[in-house]
């Protein structure tokens, strides 16, 4: 499955996911737009299905935390990978 119809699909299942609980459907294009990701898309979904939250202000708020994780998680990695390159620099040979 390439990338794109990969995003219909994460897309696609929230619209559902949404809609389900008695939200509009046409919220999955901002929120899909907001998470950035498929990945973070489909956690959304997953969200909706399990905690089956009552307002739309919740599911903004899951929504934000979701991005606050993978945000995180984007700069631990950034973070390790300079780690990583400076433990290189620093295990170096000198003359």
């Amino acid at each position: 499955m390439d990338n794109h119809s990969e995003w219909i699909r994460a897309r696609e299942d929230l619209g559902r996911a949404l809609a389900a609980l008695g939200h509009p459907k046409e919220l999955s294009g901002p929120l899909a737009k907001q998470l950035g990701s498929p990945k973070a898309i489909r956690r959304m979904s997953a969200y909706l299905r399990q905690a089956k939250p009552r307002s739309i202000e919740e599911i903004v708020d899951e929504a934000l935390a979701i991005c606050s994780d993978f945000e995180a998680w984007r700069n631990k990695k950034a973070s390790e990978e300079a780690n990583g390159k400076y433990n290189e620099w620093l295990n170096e040979p000198r003359d």
